[in-house]
């Protein structure tokens, strides 16, 4: 019988696909975040682990884990884990992408609205001192509308925020290795521009590539410079990519408008004076925290191992 390992709480929905498929289930059952002695000892006997994002797996663990044959990545990234050390032990490593594009890119639609308007600010207002009453130069914020969004990483969930803001009737800029399909530009009304030109004429610039050792402070204080002091930063990617000291001084120095940010470079940690700026929206991580997303995530790590199970591929790997 293959025995699997999930490593953190994730939708029941999972849990019965796995029991119908005569699958053994052991689960970490702990609020917190597992530990890597814990996960050691939940791996040791396991055909399958079953992990979130947030934990990660290197050499130690594999090497903890003899039966290992699948790590089922519960989330569209997998920096977490030694994917390559992974290969050498023949043990395959799957992820969740495309069922997160529609919630992730709802998630920097309204980061890009709430800094624009304020709405977290307001909020904070409202629920300690209030306040006085309509005034015409009270607590102005900025339209989006006819803007101009910068977008780094024009993938499904940049395309996602891209088509979302497009009725907002913004000029759309986006950059990355390889340009789109000029049907695609077309449908999207986005025009293909070089990195720096993008960074100095958007209004909105928003992150939406993968981390990797290329990526790694890719947005840096040269970037923030560059930036109009009225543009704004969003981060809904991953957080390595932003050097956070250098954001935090941009702010600081009133060289751009403002930030919204969903992940951080210290994750769960986050760079101590983002805290204390008014004009930045800090956000745990809930690029796809929707039930329907989530089901669906969940839907393809059970359906992975069961395939595996039964002597089929599993889909989405990472590691061929």
């Amino acid at each position: 019988m293959t025995k699997v390992f999930i490593a953190a709480k994730i939708p029941q929905h999972a849990h019965q696909l796995l029991m119908d498929a005569g699958i053994e289930v052991q689960e970490h059952t702990g609020n917190l975040l597992i530990t890597q002695e814990q996960l050691i000892a939940g791996v040791k006997d396991c055909d399958v682990l079953i992990t979130a994002l947030s934990t990660q797996v290197p050499e130690a663990v594999i090497d903890r884990a003899p039966n290992l044959k699948l790590i089922a990545n519960y989330g569209a990234g997998f920096n977490n884990i030694d994917t390559n050390y992974a290969k050498t032990k023949q043990i395959l490593v799957t992820n969740t992408p495309f069922v997160s594009t529609d919630s992730t890119a709802e998630l920097a639609v309204a980061l890009i609205l709430s800094i624009s308007r304020r709405i977290v600010e307001g909020d904070r207002l409202m629920q300690t001192k209030g306040f006085n009453g309509w005034a015409p130069l009270f607590f102005l914020g900025h339209q989006v509308s006819h803007k101009t969004l910068g977008i780094i990483g024009m993938g499904q969930i940049g395309q996602g925020v891209a088509k979302r803001l497009k009725g907002f009737d913004m000029e759309i800029l986006y950059t990355q290795r390889q340009r789109l399909d000029p049907e695609i530009e077309n449908a999207l009304n986005a025009q293909y521009v070089p990195f720096d030109e993008l960074i100095t004429r958007s209004d909105y610039v928003t992150l939406h590539l993968p981390f990797t050792p290329e990526t790694k402070h890719l947005i840096n204080g040269a970037v923030f410079q560059a930036m109009k002091p009225s543009a704004y930063f969003i981060n809904a990617a991953r957080g390595p990519i932003v050097d956070e000291a250098a954001l935090a001084q941009a702010i600081s120095d009133q060289a751009i408008a403002g930030a919204a940010l969903d992940v951080y470079e210290d994750e769960p940690n986050v760079y101590p004076a983002l805290k204390n700026l008014d004009n930045v929206i800090l956000e745990p991580h809930i690029g796809n925290a929707t039930v329907e997303a989530r089901d669906a995530m969940a839907e393809i790590v059970a359906n992975n191992t069961i395939a595996l199970a039964q002597g089929a591929l599993p889909r989405y790997i990472v590691n061929p």
